[in-house]
């Protein structure tokens, strides 16, 4: 079983953010920028949905990974930790996704 998580990867990152960007290509995708770390989340989006709509499994995961990556990229250039993006799944799976939603229109204006 693997045992390499998410906030492993969060570690990573906030390791390399501290690098030369010569040498690491997480802190020259920060230097370059939110546009530049998000223009490269959605290219890998699109990716795995191309991966998912071909059906290529091996292309599935190897984009995901990418994708998983460059979303901690992006969250941590924004400073918004994993943690509160965990919590807030969290909190929305507390309840079916229908009750959520639900909610949510009872509460609208």
């Amino acid at each position: 079983m693997i045992e390499f998580t998410l906030n492993d990867l969060a570690a990573i990152i906030e390791a390399r953010s501290r690098a030369d960007a010569a040498s690491s290509y997480t802190k020259s995708l920060l230097d370059g920028g939110p546009a530049r770390a998000a223009k490269k989340l959605g290219e890998e989006a699109v990716e795995l949905v191309i991966a998912a709509l071909q059906g290529d499994r091996d292309a599935i995961v190897s984009e995901s990974a990418d994708l998983l990556y460059h979303l901690l990229v992006v969250l941590h250039q924004s400073g918004a930790p994993l943690a509160e993006v965990l919590a807030e799944l969290e909190r929305r799976t507390a309840q079916s996704g229908h009750e959520e939603k639900a909610a949510r229109h009872k509460n609208s204006p």
